[in-house]
C-alpha cells in the first residue's frame, strides 16, 4: 500500500489564495416603518396610495431601486380586478353616495319644475277668474240698465195711454187714420202717397195750422216737450232739434201714425219699439 502524499494548495499569479466570489442576491433593505396613505374619493374613483421609507443613507435614498413605488388606482367593487373587501365595500358606499346625490339633484329639478308649473297654472286660473268676475259684473249692469228702461217705457206708455185726443187733434188724427195704407214716396206730400213730413203737414194743414216742409224744420216748429210727456196730436222726431231725419204724429195709447219707409208706407206703430228723441207740441 502506497502511502499518499499530502496534497497543498499552491498560489499563483491568476488564483488569490481567497478568491471573492459575486453575489447575485439584492441587497436586504433595512425594515423601517411602512406608511400607508389612504386618499378619499375624487371623482367616483378610490386610490390608494402606499409609500415606504428607510432610514438609510442619502445615496440610498436617491437610488431607484430604494424609491417609493405608487400604487394603480383601485377600481370600484363591480370590477374584474380582485380587492380586499374593505376596498370593495368602501367602492360600494361611494357609488351608492354618488347615485344618490344623482337622484336628490334629479328630485330637485323635478320639483323645481313643477313649482314653476304650478305657479302658472295659478296666475292662467287667478286671471280666468277676475275675466269672469269683470264679464259678470258688465252683464249685471247691462241687465240694471235694461231694467231701468223697461220701467221707463212702461211709465211713458202709462202716461201716454190716459190721454185722449180731443178738438183739433181729434180731427188731424181721424185724418192720418184715413191715410193709412197708402204708399211712401220721397218728397210726396199725398192725396195718394206721402212722405214723413209731407203726410204731417198735409194733417196739420186741415186745421188751419201751416207747418215747414221738412221733418228737420218742423223740430223747431212749436214747443218743446220731454217724449215722455206727449199727448194725442204732438210731434215726435228721431234726431237732434233742428238736424231731425223722421217726424210722425203721436195719436194716443203709446203708438204713433207716420209714413214710415217705401216697405211699410203709412202705418201706426208701437212708440216702445223705436222710441223718439224729441217731441214738439203745436196745438
Amino acid at each position: 500500500m502506497f502511502e499518499s502524499a499530502p496534497l497543498s494548495l499552491v498560489a499563483t499569479d491568476t488564483m488569490p489564495l481567497k478568491p471573492h466570489i459575486t453575489s447575485h442576491r439584492k441587497p436586504r433593505r433595512s425594515s423601517g416603518p411602512v406608511r400607508v396613505l389612504r386618499a378619499g374619493v375624487a371623482g367616483g374613483a378610490l386610490a390608494t396610495l402606499v409609500a415606504t421609507a428607510s432610514p438609510a443613507s442619502a445615496a440610498d435614498a436617491e437610488s431607484p431601486a430604494e424609491a417609493t413605488a405608487e400604487l394603480p388606482v383601485l377600481p370600484f367593487a363591480d370590477s374584474d380586478i380582485a380587492l380586499p373587501e374593505p376596498a370593495k365595500a368602501a367602492g360600494v358606499r361611494v357609488q351608492e353616495g354618488v347615485e344618490a346625490l344623482e337622484q336628490s339633484a334629479l328630485r330637485t329639478a323635478v320639483r323645481a319644475e313643477a313649482d314653476e308649473a304650478g305657479a302658472a297654472a295659478l296666475k292662467a286660473a287667478t286671471e280666468k277668474h277676475e275675466a269672469a268676475v269683470a264679464r259678470e259684473a258688465a252683464r249685471k249692469e247691462a241687465a240694471e240698465r235694461a231694467a231701468e228702461a223697461r220701467a221707463s217705457r212702461t211709465a211713458t206708455r202709462t202716461d201716454l195711454g190716459t190721454t185722449a185726443a180731443t178738438g183739433s187733434a181729434a180731427t188731424v188724427i181721424s185724418f192720418l187714420e184715413a191715410q193709412v195704407g197708402k204708399a211712401y214716396v220721397m218728397g210726396g206730400t199725398g192725396p195718394s202717397a206721402y212722405d214723413c213730413s209731407g203726410l204731417t203737414q198735409a194733417a196739420f194743414r186741415t186745421i188751419g195750422v201751416s207747418l215747414p216742409r221738412t221733418a228737420a224744420e218742423q223740430s223747431t216748429a212749436g214747443t218743446q216737450i220731454p217724449v215722455s210727456q206727449v199727448r194725442a196730436g204732438d210731434l215726435v222726431f228721431w234726431g237732434g232739434v233742428g238736424s231731425a231725419y223722421h217726424v210722425a204724429v203721436y195719436i194716443g195709447g203709446g203708438q204713433y201714425l207716420d209714413a214710415a219707409n217705401p216697405s211699410k208706407g203709412v202705418v201706426i206703430q208701437q212708440m216702445s219699439y223705436y222710441m223718439p228723441t224729441s217731441a214738439v207740441r203745436v196745438l
